[in-house]
């Protein structure tokens, strides 16, 4: 079983930056794929970034590549979603979402076992 815990979102201008933070419970977090999602109203959830259970392979969706970089310290057990640039149309809920690692890697919202209550971004124009 896994908890995860989501922090760091907020309020800025078109341009800023915010870090997102992801705190999960469980002494095997660095087993897990970890993800981020994002769901702004109105819209299905969808895929934003991945980072394998070795931290060695990271995937992105086209609209945020070059933008935001995923991280995580599993010595920390906390996974990272480093936001530059942001603009009005990255304004969702964002989730973090945890799978067990596996040979191939999933961006799919229905391949994540655990999900974040997620974090408000909102970004102005």
């Amino acid at each position: 079983q896994v908890t995860l815990v989501e922090s760091g979102g907020g309020l800025v201008q078109a341009g800023g930056s915010l870090r997102l933070s992801c705190a999960a419970s469980g002494r095997t977090f660095s087993s897990y794929d970890m993800g981020w999602f994002r769901q702004a109203p109105g819209k299905e959830r969808e895929f934003v970034a991945v980072i394998t259970w070795t931290g060695g392979n990271t995937y992105y969706a086209d609209s945020v590549k070059g933008r935001f970089t995923i991280s995580r310290d599993n010595a920390k057990n906390t996974m990272y979603l480093q936001m530059n640039s942001l603009k009005p149309e990255d304004t969702a809920v964002y989730h973090c979402a945890a799978r067990f690692g596996g040979r191939f890697v999933v961006l799919t919202t229905s391949g994540y076992d655990y999900w974040g209550q997620g974090t408000q971004v909102t970004v102005s124009s």
